[in-house]
């Protein structure tokens, strides 16, 4: 079990224990039954306290995640409503659990695809409203032109034809870019790892949105950054509480979501795009712009990218092209400036020598095409339907004290509620259902906040996702119906 330890952060030591031992349990890492260290041995393996460690382990025994069997040790007990728990019988891989690991937590991979019939916690399209057929046909077409194609390696950058193509798409949203400035991921989420494998290491200040995208907390957390948060209102990240956090920490990374931001749908105003990039300048920071939802858009275009402001290397921007196309196909760009840039691609060799080739050339005749455009119109109106059936649906039935706002763009609506409410005690109850969503927990490193949800209403049918949120606002109204104080109280 690794545990990062910042001794100068503000948080304490015995809170970062707690936090992080959280972020194992929610993430599998540490899972129903498992022994975890004596308190002496922890204190040791961390070099804290005797006090630091008990006071974290007290704690986490008294919020339920931890139980402890007189005589054999502390174990796992997350959100169980007995005190004891039966010790694992031994099995051949107890062995194991000697090896240590640099994994802090890895809880997105977990409600990225599930098996629960009604699917509301993946941010993914609907297949069906996606151009399969088309798709399909030109594998086989490339396939046919190019029959050595699967015998070979593709550019390490990327096909230069299809940055070609991204490059004139770029244009388009006033990004300056070159095709020798772009380089070809296997989907967003790689070029989050490259950027962290490039420029992060431990203690290296980040700073992100509270809430955001839970994989890139994964990821940074992953590189042993300390993270430090600015909170999110309609017009995006507060600046002034960034200035603040720049004046002290001056940080390496600021990580943004301006566009449709995920999880609250919130698009950060132009004017505090502009602030964001001067305070980048002022202090030679550099901010990676993650931008997967422009294009779905409801009523207006959103404001131009950071990046279309950048005229001095500071912005490194990410995009999918497979996530509103083809999700299989696991595509996505970078396009940066000077240095970084070639340290990105640096890291791109280091990773996996290239994207594969035959995915980067099927999608080029739609990327080209006319198809293109009147796809994403229809994509437009299909996920807007289904963002204002998800909204009525809720309007009706919901309790009062559930509140949201309404996304302009996007895949998800970020639901609130009253602070005492522990939605993973909710989830617990919708499983049971088959029907999952988003635990608001995951989107929050370090301290997180339980009183919140994600429900995505683009990967499901109009039928399921009307039957998923009125059984959902049945859960939330047994849930809220006799208000508790403790968070093990709802259900258990």
């Amino acid at each position: 079990m690794h545990i990062d330890i910042h001794r100068h952060s503000d948080t304490s030591l015995s809170n970062q224990i707690y936090f992080s031992i959280i972020d194992h349990i929610q993430s599998g890492l540490l899972q129903q039954g498992d022994k975890l260290p004596t308190v002496r041995d922890l204190a040791k393996q961390l070099n804290v306290s005797l006090v630091t460690a008990a006071k974290a382990y007290t704690r986490l025994k008294d919020d339920g995640y931890l139980t402890t069997v007189q005589g054999k040790g502390t174990f796992v007990d997350e959100l169980q409503k007995q005190s004891e728990i039966p010790v694992p019988s031994s099995t051949s891989f107890d062995w194991q659990l000697s090896i240590p690991d640099y994994l802090p937590r890895s809880q997105f991979a977990q409600y990225h695809y599930v098996e629960e019939a009604i699917n509301l916690s993946s941010s993914m399209i609907d297949p069906g409203l996606l151009p399969n057929r088309y798709l399909e046909k030109e594998m086989q077409h490339v396939l046919a032109r190019h029959p050595q194609i699967m015998s070979k390696y593709g550019e390490i950058q990327g096909d230069l034809q299809l940055r070609q193509v991204i490059q004139s798409f770029l244009e388009k949203l006033d990004v300056p870019s070159t095709p020798e400035n772009i380089l070809v991921t296997s989907g967003s989420q790689q070029g989050l790892d490259l950027v962290a494998r490039a420029f992060i290491g431990p203690d290296d200040v980040v700073v992100m949105e509270a809430p955001t995208y839970p994989g890139a907390i994964d990821v940074f957390m992953g590189r042993g950054a300390r993270i430090i948060t600015v909170p999110v209102d309609h017009e995006g990240m507060n600046m002034k509480q960034l200035q603040s956090i720049c004046d002290k920490y001056k940080p390496k990374l600021i990580y943004t979501i301006p566009t449709f931001h995920s999880p609250t749908g919130a698009s950060m105003s132009m004017k505090r795009r502009k602030q964001l990039l001067l305070l980048a300048q002022s202090i030679d920071c550099l901010i990676v712009e993650d931008d997967p939802y422009r294009e779905l858009y409801f009523e207006k275009k959103p404001p131009a990218p950071i990046k279309s402001l950048d005229h001095d290397g500071h912005v490194i921007y990410l995009r999918g092209l497979s996530k509103t196309l083809a999700p299989g196909c696991r595509i996505g760009i970078i396009t940066a400036s000077g240095s970084i840039f070639n340290r990105l691609l640096a890291a791109k060799a280091n990773n996996d020598l290239g994207s594969p080739l035959l995915t980067q050339k099927a999608i080029l005749p739609f990327l080209t095409s006319k198809k293109m455009i009147d796809h994403t119109k229809k994509l437009r109106t299909a996920l807007m339907v289904r963002r204002d059936l998800m909204i009525n649906v809720l309007t009706k039935h919901a309790p009062k004290d559930v509140t949201w706002q309404i996304p302009q763009g996007g895949l998800n609506l970020w639901l609130s509620f009253p602070s005492w409410v522990d939605t993973r005690a909710l989830l617990h109850e919708a499983r049971k259902q088959q029907i999952t969503f988003l635990p608001g927990s995951v989107c929050y490193p370090g301290e997180p906040k339980q009183n919140y949800i994600r429900l995505s209403f683009s990967y499901v049918n109009e039928k399921a996702l009307t039957e998923g949120v009125e059984k959902l606002c049945g859960i939330f109204q047994q849930a809220l119906s006799t208000p508790q104080n403790h968070k093990q109280s709802l259900f258990f």
